[in-house]
């Protein structure tokens, strides 16, 4: 009986938060060799709630016109201030199959925006309250900032 009034509390007091939006700002080619290739993307996470979000990990999965390019997870905890923004970056690991020339080609053409899909788990900090999936689509460019 006690334990079927407790779990409706337990419900009640756990946090309640929106799901995060992420971009990329940035890709970079680390190096690598045939069969594998390291980049940093760069991302920005921009916390939509009223309160710090504590992000113990985050992995993702990441497609670039429309083809699978890498996958990876953050190696450090972090904090998203309370409608706020942090940019941070994430280690991944790519093979070199048609996705990675494919991302080399769109990065040739400096001038045109590239279309990405980041989908992956947040995971949180905060007891009773793990995880928070996300999906983010949007592009974005390489561009010269020398006019």
């Amino acid at each position: 009986m006690l334990c079927a009034l407790l779990l409706p509390a337990c419900a009640l007091l756990a946090p309640h938060f929106q799901k995060p939006d992420l971009s990329v700002v940035g890709i970079e080619m680390l190096g690598g060799n045939l069969f594998q290739q390291n980049l940093r993307i760069t991302l920005k996470i921009h916390n939509p709630n009223a309160r710090p979000l504590p992000i113990d990990s985050l992995t993702a999965d990441l497609r670039v016109g429309g083809e699978p390019i890498a996958s990876g997870a953050t190696n450090r905890a972090f904090v998203v201030p309370a409608n706020g923004d942090t940019e941070f970056d994430l280690m991944v690991t790519a093979n070199l199959a048609s996705g990675v020339v494919k991302l080399a080609q769109l990065m040739n053409d400096r001038s045109a925006p590239i279309d990405y899909e980041l989908t992956g788990v947040v995971h949180l900090d905060v007891p009773l309250f793990r995880s928070l999936p996300f999906d983010q689509r949007g592009s974005f460019s390489i561009g010269n900032s020398s006019g």
